[in-house]
């Protein structure tokens, strides 16, 4: 039989006491320990006070650059030994067959098999998906934590392949920097103790797609800039030192990172070019470069389309879609084995310098000197191991290698796009945009060895710029985007071509944006993301359709009284993810909103009228008693324009706005009802 202890749960209490205050005092040092914490909670304080917001965008920035050098390195370390053991097999031709397929095959095929058995968000670029999200759709399993580690690792495989797959890193590097801020945003509620809304989240989003594109180029300011064309068609003024911030803190790091490895003596440009400044070029020559840009724009329309048709019909051919369904990693190695097997450097690799990395694809497009006019005794031509060596064949002038390498590389980029694996396609078109501009420099040069005035002192083409320019030209109009005139120059260091480079990117992108839609947003169509299209139309059209014309007239609404049946009726009837409530049947004014999840709630907790005497113990109640009537933010007119419309939903990230006549519920108007007034409008009946 036990006893009670005297003094019962006071007694308890004082023991516990005891024992803790004995604890208290045997640690050392209690005085020195208790105003240690006091300083430690004023530093806190400290820091705080100047917003959170900056320590967070700092360690973003230093997280993603810190990631993207390590990614860059080891991929040049394992790209090198695979260049050694290619090498090293000697001249027996089927072992260097082997060698040069089997190893980007097997990546790719580990990186396809790694990154869709952890997640099938992992696949692709991933910005069609972000930019989506930063429209207002959710995707929350886009950004879950996983994503991370399998865009790391499969991104990591994909950079290896080398130029065989010919894919970069800039779009998988988004949606990483994208990934870490949403998970930053859950650390800093956890230190601040705040509730984290949608406002705040996309907040980081907008600062982390700005990242992702600077630790890759090392370019704070274009990157800003791209990232704000490319992903958001309005954008706040006050998240602008959130970008530029976060970005410049990033790129700092990347390139930091290169001088302490000792790769660099100093920070300098990525792609540091050499080119002379002191008669860049002729004012004659802003007609050779509105010839590039019109040039760049065609072929980037072209390639637009191809592209666009060749994912729908891998989706619809039965079987490369029954490999896509059940055996991704085997239609990845089939199509990296073609594509490694035209690269093969003794076969017609010879032709398109295919033992090049991406980036000393860049470097010799880039380089100062002429290819064309070269001569057999100059220092540079006759210097061992130049990169320009590799465009030049004995079979094949400069121009031969540099057309075959478009040709081929026009189809082969594009069924590389077709593969499920993480990649990039910015730095490839990129690259093609500079071979380009390559060719029609060194056709100009040609065609004029001396300048374009035969008198006075020889002022000679600099095919470099032309280079540069096509590299900016074709990328801004594939991705409908006129930053990439100052990514250029910020990545090559060289401002002496930017106003050459300016206007064949405006002449560029006034072409491909009047035919085609852009590259991710041509992603977002054959994915069937949700689209809102834009309204390419300048004339008064737009303005003369109103919201009447092409709205969702019936509409399922709920009245304040309603109760138990017509909720019942209402979930039934319709999926909506919130519904309209009115003030009666017979007065349709509209009074508010309320979700789908109250709804289900207010059913679970009132009994049926028909339902067994007891089943429910809860009364019969109406919406108007017992739910939180959400007001309505924004309401159309019916005479409200198409352009209102569009720029409002786009602005505010709407998904569906009701129509009301003096107060009265008549319609609702979605992404769905745009897409189709603004499809009418661009291709009128009749």
């Amino acid at each position: 039989m036990e006893h009670p202890v005297p003094g019962g749960l006071w007694g308890e209490k004082e023991e516990q006491e005891r024992v803790l205050v004995s604890e208290h005092m045997w640690r050392p040092c209690p005085t020195a320990r208790r105003r240690l914490r006091v300083c430690l909670e004023w530093v806190k304080q400290q820091l705080f006070r100047v917003g959170e917001d900056w320590y967070f965008l700092f360690i973003l920035g230093v997280l993603m650059a810190t990631i993207s050098f390590m990614m860059d390195h080891l991929v040049s370390r394992v790209y090198a030994a695979h260049r050694w053991l290619y090498q090293e097999v000697g001249d027996i031709g089927v072992l260097k067959y082997l060698s040069w397929t089997l190893y980007p095959t097997a990546l790719a095929t580990f990186s396809t098999g790694f990154s869709q058995s952890i997640t099938p968000h992992s696949a692709g670029s991933g910005i069609p998906e972000l930019k989506t999200i930063l429209m207002g759709v959710v995707l929350e399993d886009y950004l879950a934590i996983q994503n991370f580690g399998a865009r790391v690792v499969g991104l990591t495989c994909t950079l290896m392949c080398g130029s065989s797959l010919f894919l970069g890193k800039v779009g998988p590097y988004v949606h990483l920097s994208a990934v870490a801020a949403a998970y930053l945003g859950k650390m800093r509620t956890s230190v601040t103790k705040e509730y984290e809304n949608k406002f705040k989240q996309r907040e980081m989003l907008v600062a982390a797609q700005a990242v992702g594109v600077a630790t890759v180029f090392g370019a704070p300011v274009s990157g800003v800039l791209f990232s704000i064309e490319v992903m958001s068609p309005h954008f706040a003024v006050r998240d602008y030192w959130r970008g530029f911030f976060a970005a410049t803190c990033g790129a700092f790091m990347f390139r930091l990172l290169a001088v302490l490895s000792s790769e660099q003596e100093t920070i300098v440009a990525l792609f540091k070019v050499n080119i002379t400044i002191d008669f860049p070029f002729d004012l004659l020559e802003t007609f050779f470069f509105v010839i590039l840009g019109v040039v760049c724009g065609l072929v980037a329309c072209a390639y637009l389309f191809c592209q666009r048709w060749a994912m729908v019909a891998v989706k619809r051919n039965w079987l490369t879609a029954k490999l896509l369904a059940t055996d991704k990693p085997v239609y990845t190695a089939l199509v990296v084995l073609l594509l490694s097997s035209i690269t093969f450097p003794p076969g017609l690799g010879q032709l398109m310098a295919s033992r090049l990395t991406m980036k000393e694809y860049l470097t010799s497009l880039f380089d100062n000197h002429t290819w064309g006019g070269r001569a057999p005794n100059a220092s540079w031509a006759a210097e061992p191991g130049g990169l320009w060596q590799e465009w030049d064949h004995p079979s094949a002038t400069i121009f031969g290698t540099l057309a075959f390498f478009l040709l081929m590389k026009f189809w082969m980029l594009i069924l590389a796009t077709t593969v499920p694996l993480p990649a990039g396609y910015f730095m490839p078109i990129f690259i093609y945009g500079a071979a380009i501009g390559r060719l029609l420099g060194e056709g100009v040069a040609l065609l004029f060895p001396r300048g374009l005035h035969p008198q006075g002192p020889p002022r000679p083409i600099i095919p470099a710029g032309y280079a540069l320019a096509g590299a900016a030209a074709f990328s801004g109009s594939v991705t409908h985007a006129v930053s990439t005139a100052l990514l250029v120059c910020e990545a090559t260091g060289h401002l002496g071509h930017l106003l050459p480079t300016v206007l064949a990117v405006l002449v560029a992108n006034a072409i491909v944006q009047k035919h085609q839609p852009s590259f991710y947003d041509g992603g977002i169509i054959v994915k069937n993301l949700p689209y809102l299209p834009p309204i390419r139309s300048r004339h008064t059209a737009s303005y003369r359709v109103v919201v009447e014309e092409f709205m969702q007239r019936q509409v399922v609404a709920l009245a304040k009284g309603d109760g138990f049946q017509e909720v019942l009726g209402a979930l039934d009837a319709s999926s909506d993810a919130e519904y309209p409530v009115v003030e009666s049947a017979e007065s349709p004014t509209l009074v508010g909103t309320i979700s789908r999840a109250q709804l289900v709630t207010f059913l679970q907790s009132h009994e049926h009228p028909q339902a067994p005497p007891g089943e429910k113990v809860a009364p019969v109640g109406t919406l108007g008693d017992d739910c939180a009537i959400e007001p309505v933010m924004l309401q159309f007119s019916p005479w409200t324009s198409l352009h209102q419309a569009c720029h409002l939903c786009q602005l505010l990230k709407l998904q569906r706005v009701f129509v009301t006549r003096c107060g009265d519920l008549v319609g609702a108007v979605g992404w769905a009802e745009l897409r189709k007034g603004i499809e009418e409008l661009a291709n009128p009946k009749g």
